[in-house]
């Protein structure tokens, strides 16, 4: 009886490990990239001519210096990127709200599967946007003119990659070095 309340007293007061706190960071900067990728105005830019997000196309005639836009909501390619990377940056954000709620009561290792478990399926979402993003952009649009893969589009690689980080972060068996803290 009595070994089973010191184990229930250890789970609940185990100590932060750096590790954890570490996974915790890259998922605050997982989100945060994800958000500016999602926002971000530039995706794909075409010397100062046309320029696209994951919102609208927008590019500006020889003849003209106003830019006319469109919404990009209306090709099935861009609204799967889109609800793929939102559906990334939704499970980011609940992993990072179960692994905030972990560090402020004292029982954190069940905590630590479930957030890992969100944070790989968030990736694989992510990188199913990111690799499907540029193959139908090349496929469908044609520029004649040099066009390049702006920031918005590596926020978005950053975010996956500090979402699989925090994920890997999260799956380090705790057993094996929480003792030492």
């Amino acid at each position: 009886m009595a070994s089973s309340a010191n184990g229930a007293e250890e789970v609940r007061g185990s100590v932060l490990t750096p590790l954890k706190l570490v996974g915790l960071v890259c998922i605050f900067l997982a989100l945060c990239l994800v958000i500016g990728a999602v926002l971000s105005p530039a995706w794909v830019t075409a010397d100062n001519q046309y320029y696209l997000s994951l919102w609208d196309s927008c590019w500006k005639p020889a003849a003209s210096d106003k830019w006319q836009c469109s919404s990009t909501l209306e090709t099935d390619w861009q609204i799967a990127t889109l609800a793929l990377l939102l559906g990334g940056a939704g499970l980011i954000l609940l992993s990072f709200l179960v692994g905030l709620v972990s560090v402020c009561i004292g029982s954190r290792r069940r905590f630590y599967r479930p957030v890992a478990v969100m944070l790989f399926a968030a990736v694989v979402l992510q990188v199913c946007s990111l690799v499907l993003y540029p193959i139908k952009f090349i496929e469908t649009i044609s520029l004649r003119i040099y066009h390049e893969f702006n920031w918005g589009y590596g926020l978005a690689w950053g975010s996956t990659i500090f979402s699989f980080g925090g994920a890997i972060l999260y799956c380090l068996n705790p057993k094996n070095y929480e003792d030492y803290y």
